[in-house]
Protein backbone atom coordinates (compact mmCIF):
# COMPACT_ATOMS: atom_id res chain seq x y z
CA UNK A 1 0.00 0.00 0.00
CA UNK A 2 1.27 3.49 -0.80
CA UNK A 3 1.83 6.18 1.79
CA UNK A 4 -1.27 8.12 2.85
CA UNK A 5 -0.81 11.69 1.62
CA UNK A 6 -3.26 13.32 4.05
CA UNK A 7 -1.35 12.12 7.14
CA UNK A 8 1.80 13.89 8.31
CA UNK A 9 4.89 12.09 9.62
CA UNK A 10 3.53 12.59 13.16
CA UNK A 11 0.08 11.21 12.29
CA UNK A 12 -1.82 14.49 11.95
CA UNK A 13 -4.36 15.01 9.17
CA UNK A 14 -3.65 17.89 6.80
CA UNK A 15 -4.61 19.19 3.37
CA UNK A 16 -2.13 18.03 0.72
CA UNK A 17 -0.08 20.73 -1.05
CA UNK A 18 -0.73 20.26 -4.77
CA UNK A 19 0.92 23.49 -5.92
CA UNK A 20 3.86 21.67 -7.58
CA UNK A 21 1.60 19.31 -9.56
CA UNK A 22 0.85 19.96 -13.22
CA UNK A 23 -2.71 20.88 -14.16
CA UNK A 24 -4.01 18.00 -16.29
CA UNK A 25 -7.44 16.88 -17.43
CA UNK A 26 -8.87 14.56 -14.81
CA UNK A 27 -12.08 12.54 -15.03
CA UNK A 28 -13.76 10.28 -12.50
CA UNK A 29 -16.82 8.04 -12.80
CA UNK A 30 -18.70 6.65 -9.79
CA UNK A 31 -21.82 4.48 -9.47
CA UNK A 32 -24.34 3.36 -6.90
CA UNK A 33 -27.84 1.91 -6.75
CA UNK A 34 -31.06 2.47 -4.89
CA UNK A 35 -33.06 -0.74 -4.50
CA UNK A 36 -36.76 -0.44 -3.70
CA UNK A 37 -40.10 -2.19 -3.91
CA UNK A 38 -41.40 -2.56 -7.49
CA UNK A 39 -44.40 -0.33 -6.70
CA UNK A 40 -42.05 2.38 -5.42
CA UNK A 41 -40.11 2.32 -8.67
CA UNK A 42 -43.42 2.52 -10.56
CA UNK A 43 -44.28 5.63 -8.51
CA UNK A 44 -40.89 7.17 -9.34
CA UNK A 45 -41.33 6.46 -13.04
CA UNK A 46 -44.94 7.70 -13.14
CA UNK A 47 -43.89 11.22 -12.21
CA UNK A 48 -46.70 11.33 -9.62
CA UNK A 49 -44.63 11.27 -6.43
CA UNK A 50 -45.97 13.72 -3.85
CA UNK A 51 -42.69 15.67 -3.75
CA UNK A 52 -42.45 16.00 -7.55
CA UNK A 53 -39.95 14.88 -10.20
CA UNK A 54 -37.85 12.35 -8.28
CA UNK A 55 -35.24 11.58 -10.93
CA UNK A 56 -34.82 15.21 -12.03
CA UNK A 57 -34.45 16.42 -8.47
CA UNK A 58 -31.93 13.68 -7.63
CA UNK A 59 -29.92 14.60 -10.75
CA UNK A 60 -29.73 18.28 -9.76
CA UNK A 61 -28.89 17.37 -6.15
CA UNK A 62 -26.00 15.18 -7.34
CA UNK A 63 -24.63 17.94 -9.55
CA UNK A 64 -24.86 20.48 -6.74
CA UNK A 65 -23.18 18.06 -4.32
CA UNK A 66 -20.21 17.53 -6.65
CA UNK A 67 -19.71 21.30 -6.74
CA UNK A 68 -19.80 21.48 -2.91
CA UNK A 69 -17.64 18.46 -2.06
CA UNK A 70 -14.94 20.63 -0.50
CA UNK A 71 -17.56 21.95 1.95
CA UNK A 72 -18.53 18.41 2.98
CA UNK A 73 -15.24 16.47 3.03
CA UNK A 74 -12.75 18.31 5.27
CA UNK A 75 -9.49 17.79 3.34
CA UNK A 76 -10.78 18.12 -0.24
CA UNK A 77 -9.58 21.02 -2.35
CA UNK A 78 -12.13 23.41 -3.84
CA UNK A 79 -12.09 22.74 -7.59
CA UNK A 80 -13.34 24.61 -10.64
CA UNK A 81 -15.23 21.69 -12.19
CA UNK A 82 -15.68 21.82 -15.94
CA UNK A 83 -18.33 19.09 -16.22
CA UNK A 84 -20.64 17.13 -13.96
CA UNK A 85 -23.21 14.66 -15.27
CA UNK A 86 -25.49 12.51 -13.17
CA UNK A 87 -27.48 9.80 -14.94
CA UNK A 88 -30.27 7.86 -13.25
CA UNK A 89 -31.21 4.65 -15.05
CA UNK A 90 -34.20 2.63 -13.83
CA UNK A 91 -33.98 -1.17 -13.90
CA UNK A 92 -37.57 -2.39 -13.62
CA UNK A 93 -36.63 -6.08 -13.36
CA UNK A 94 -34.36 -5.47 -10.34
CA UNK A 95 -36.53 -2.65 -8.90
CA UNK A 96 -33.48 -0.40 -8.80
CA UNK A 97 -32.24 2.92 -10.02
CA UNK A 98 -28.58 2.94 -11.11
CA UNK A 99 -26.94 6.29 -10.43
CA UNK A 100 -23.77 7.20 -12.32
CA UNK A 101 -21.81 10.44 -12.04
CA UNK A 102 -19.01 11.66 -14.28
CA UNK A 103 -16.93 14.62 -13.12
CA UNK A 104 -14.25 16.43 -15.10
CA UNK A 105 -11.70 19.12 -14.26
CA UNK A 106 -8.45 20.52 -15.56
CA UNK A 107 -6.50 20.84 -12.36
CA UNK A 108 -3.85 19.67 -9.96
CA UNK A 109 -5.88 17.08 -8.09
CA UNK A 110 -8.40 14.39 -8.97
CA UNK A 111 -12.18 14.43 -8.86
CA UNK A 112 -12.90 10.99 -7.39
CA UNK A 113 -14.43 12.46 -4.24
CA UNK A 114 -16.65 14.77 -6.29
CA UNK A 115 -17.98 11.83 -8.35
CA UNK A 116 -18.58 9.72 -5.22
CA UNK A 117 -20.29 12.64 -3.46
CA UNK A 118 -22.53 13.27 -6.48
CA UNK A 119 -23.67 9.63 -6.50
CA UNK A 120 -24.17 9.55 -2.72
CA UNK A 121 -26.30 12.69 -2.61
CA UNK A 122 -28.32 11.72 -5.69
CA UNK A 123 -29.11 8.38 -4.01
CA UNK A 124 -30.01 10.09 -0.74
CA UNK A 125 -32.27 12.55 -2.55
CA UNK A 126 -34.05 9.75 -4.37
CA UNK A 127 -34.56 8.02 -1.02
CA UNK A 128 -35.83 11.21 0.60
CA UNK A 129 -38.36 11.92 -2.12
CA UNK A 130 -40.15 8.55 -1.85
CA UNK A 131 -39.34 7.38 1.68
CA UNK A 132 -42.98 7.84 2.69
CA UNK A 133 -43.86 5.06 0.23
CA UNK A 134 -40.93 2.74 1.02
CA UNK A 135 -38.73 3.16 4.09
CA UNK A 136 -37.00 -0.14 3.29
CA UNK A 137 -35.12 1.18 0.26
CA UNK A 138 -31.41 0.37 0.22
CA UNK A 139 -28.61 2.57 -1.03
CA UNK A 140 -25.96 0.13 -2.20
CA UNK A 141 -22.63 -0.38 -3.86
CA UNK A 142 -21.41 3.21 -4.14
CA UNK A 143 -17.97 2.92 -5.68
CA UNK A 144 -15.43 4.48 -8.00
CA UNK A 145 -15.64 2.92 -11.46
CA UNK A 146 -12.89 4.75 -13.30
CA UNK A 147 -10.47 7.65 -13.06
CA UNK A 148 -8.01 9.19 -15.45
CA UNK A 149 -5.44 11.95 -15.45
CA UNK A 150 -2.71 12.98 -13.10
CA UNK A 151 0.45 11.17 -12.09
CA UNK A 152 -1.24 7.83 -11.47
CA UNK A 153 -2.80 7.78 -14.94
CA UNK A 154 -5.81 5.68 -15.88
CA UNK A 155 -7.50 3.26 -13.46
CA UNK A 156 -10.63 1.16 -13.93
CA UNK A 157 -12.35 -1.08 -11.38
CA UNK A 158 -12.32 -4.77 -12.16
CA UNK A 159 -15.62 -6.49 -12.90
Amino acid sequence: MSKLTHISATGEAHMVDVSDKAATERVAVARGTVTMQPQTLALVLSGNAEKGDVLGTARIAGIMAAKRTHDLIPLCHPLMLSKVTVELTPNVEAAQVLVEATVKVKGQTGVEMEALTAVSVACLTLYDMVKAADRGMRIENIHLVEKSGGRSGHWRAEG
